[in-house]
């Protein structure tokens, strides 16, 4: 494992994106910086800004007018991207599925590295998706 594999493997930075819906998986993400169960002795970070990120947080379903802003934000990312569909609204459009405005899940829109699912999706579900991912990260050259 080269030096930049294990700098990104040991410290994710993440940038959430919620396209809108109940928030509730929006709740649980925050939910993981808590004392709780933080999410933080991985060494990940809730970034506010989308060109130091790594990692890329989705929740919600994507519609025909947040498309082109996940578009946006997506280009915005540097190399190498990392994508996470959170919840089921996000991996296949959830109870929003088969809606005139609305896409098939995330992965229709932008590349997708790992899925969460549930609906809410719980905070162990989210650590243990992005602890699937940043080994993921490791491996990868």
């Amino acid at each position: 494992m080269g030096l930049i594999s294990w700098a990104r493997k040991r410290s994710p930075w993440i940038a959430h994106f919620c396209t809108g819906s109940c928030n509730a998986c929006d709740i649980e993400i925050l939910a993981c910086l808590t004392p709780r169960y933080d999410i933080e002795r991985f060494g990940a970070i809730l970034r506010g800004s989308i060109r130091h990120a790594d990692i890329l947080l989705v929740t919600g379903p994507v519609t025909r007018q947040v498309r082109d802003r996940l578009l946006r934000i997506y280009e915005q990312m540097p190399e190498p991207k990392y994508v996470v569909a959170v919840g089921t609204c996000a991996i296949s459009g959830g109870v929003y599925r088969n809606s005139y405005n609305i896409y098939p899940g995330v992965d229709s829109v932008i590349p997708v590295t790992a899925y969460i699912s549930g609906c809410p999706v719980k905070p162990e579900n989210i650590i243990n998706g992005l602890s699937f991912l940043l080994k993921k990260i490791g491996e990868s050259k």
